[in-house]
């Protein structure tokens, strides 16, 4: 299972690197490009709850199997995107597809996971799974930053082949049963959580090119909110809902996934911003800037097995308090070094808050999925993952319209101290703008004009105005780390006593059976 869903980790965060040579191939905006790793998010968090539930309906190895397919075969269409008008919407849309895969894969590979292990291992059992889960969103940019160098930006979707191929092999031979429950699949309710987040996302990335003044950009946000808050209303009022909601009633189970969702503003999309940020601001190559979050991954990696060992002897409220602290203070130090313009002097504050995500991750997921409500475990991880994608897409949108606005305004200042009046400036800075938010392209302008010239002799301020950018963006993730710590504080703490608990006190001859704990 943890080899099943290794291509949906890594599809978080590899196309980042390749995102250059992309754009240049097949000539796609900055927006569009964005889009391109926004797509795969967004799908994944739209249909992850729809995932679980359909593993429990139909059993989670026949949901693997479905999930792997769909997801390789539209990984070999992303590569073989043709050049054209349509290649963006031809990009955009397969990825798309893969975040669908993605949906339906993972949560049945972790209810494979939670049934095989009993509950006394299952806490060491699933921060393996899920600090995997986070190193390989972690390898994600090193593997794409070699496929592209080497061969070609297309391997970067191709590479999930022999993944595929082995996965499926290992599913087979690993004999795993088919556990279903009764029920009916819940339709409308699927629609709504799609249609909802969808909308709401589209205003935040449009944001940038819309305005914030714009009524399509908050009608999209309200609209997207509004569908959400419809959602629940009626997931309260359907007799098989694809949520059940009274997992909310349980407030360890509702904190975890607020603290979940503040760490995930922060951790899926700082792969895409710092890559960029170490090849536009650091002049970094691909491999140059893979290397650089290698860095974080470091931290997160130690500091997740840790995390796991905290929650198994006393529970995720430690954890996650550990972890909201060191990652806002890590991400708010690792700020105010990114105009230093040196990879070297930033690595001991990325390694600090990839730490403070490991501590965070792992112990959250975990505890959620223990308080399920009877077997429901596939709903539950549905319920957790669809919280941890949606705030990824939601920071990458929010984050990214940030960026630009802010790396426009710097830019546009920089140009007009250099003499350009003021509307040559914003103009060239809106294009200077689009060309490295969206993916990190730092090629100096050519030609012998004012504009030009004043362009290419403003090149290593406009790095710097780039980086000052970033720096908003690294402080809004220790902002929103900062939040999460707030809602640590609320975790009533202890160790979840799940059905199995209860199952087993029941058995035992002479015990009285106690009631769950918070």
């Amino acid at each position: 299972m943890m080899f099943a869903v290794a291509m949906t980790f890594i599809d978080q965060t590899i196309v980042s690197i390749a995102a250059p040579d992309i754009v240049r191939e097949l000539g796609l905006s900055a927006s569009g490009m964005q889009w391109v790793v926004n797509a795969y998010l967004l799908a994944l968090a739209a249909f992850f709850a729809l995932g679980g539930r359909l593993a429990d309906l139909y059993g989670p190895r026949r949901l693997v199997v479905i999930g792997t397919m769909v997801f390789v075969i539209s990984s070999v269409l992303c590569g073989c995107v043709p050049k054209g008008d349509g290649a963006q919407a031809w990009l955009i849309g397969f990825r798309a597809v893969q975040g669908l895969g993605a949906a339906l894969l993972f949560p049945a590979a972790l209810a494979v996971v939670v049934a095989v292990f009993p509950p006394e291992r299952r806490g060491r059992a699933l921060a393996l799974f899920f600090g995997l889960s986070g190193a390989l969103t972690a390898i994600g940019p090193l593997l794409g930053g070699w496929l592209t160098a080497g061969w070609t930006w297309r391997a970067v979707f191709w590479v999930n082949v022999p993944v595929a191929v082995v996965a499926l092999a290992l599913t087979a031979w690993a004999h795993i049963a088919d556990r279903r429950r009764p029920g009916t699949l819940d339709v409308p309710g699927a629609a709504l959580m799609a249609i909802g987040m969808g909308l709401s996302v589209l205003g935040f990335q449009q944001a940038w090119s819309w305005g914030w003044d714009s009524a399509a950009t908050w009608g999209c946000i309200a609209g997207g909110l509004v569908i959400l808050l419809v959602f629940v209303r009626y997931e309260q009022r359907v007799r098989n809902p694809l949520i059940d909601l009274r997992v909310f009633r349980d407030r360890a189970f509702t904190m975890d996934a607020a603290v979940l969702f503040f760490a995930m503003l922060a951790f899926v999309p700082l792969f895409f911003f710092a890559s960029v940020y170490a090849q536009v601001s650091l002049s970094a190559s691909p491999n140059q800037a893979a290397l650089f979050l290698l860095y974080f991954f470091a931290g997160f990696a130690i500091a997740s097995q840790w995390g796991g060992r905290i929650l198994d002897k006393q529970g995720a409220r430690p954890a996650l308090k550990l972890g909201t602290v060191v990652g806002a203070v890590g991400f708010a130090l690792w700020a105010g070094k990114l105009t230093d313009l040196s990879m070297h002097d930033q690595w001991p504050y990325a390694a600090l808050a990839g730490a403070g995500i490991g501590f965070i991750l792992a112990p959250a997921s975990t505890d959620a999925v223990n308080r399920a409500i009877g077997p429901s475990y596939g709903e539950v991880t549905g319920i957790t993952q669809t919280v941890r994608n949606y705030a990824a897409s939601v920071g990458l949108a929010v984050f990214g319209t940030i960026l630009t606005h802010v790396t426009n305004t710097n830019v546009t200042n920089t140009l007009e101290a250099r003499g350009l009046p003021s509307n040559v400036a914003d103009d060239v800075a809106h294009g200077v703008t689009e060309s490295i938010t969206g993916n990190g392209d730092s090629s100096t302008p050519t030609g012998s004009g004012a504009v030009a010239t004043a362009t290419r002799n403003a090149m290593n301020a406009i790095r710097m105005d780039f980086a000052e950018a970033n720096q908003w963006v690294f402080y809004g993730m220790a902002i929103a780390l900062g939040v999460g710590f707030l809602c640590a504080l609320r975790h009533p703490g202890g160790r979840a006593v799940t059905s199995q608990d209860a199952d087993q006190e029941e058995r035992t001859p002479g015990r009285t059976p106690t009631a769950p704990q918070p």
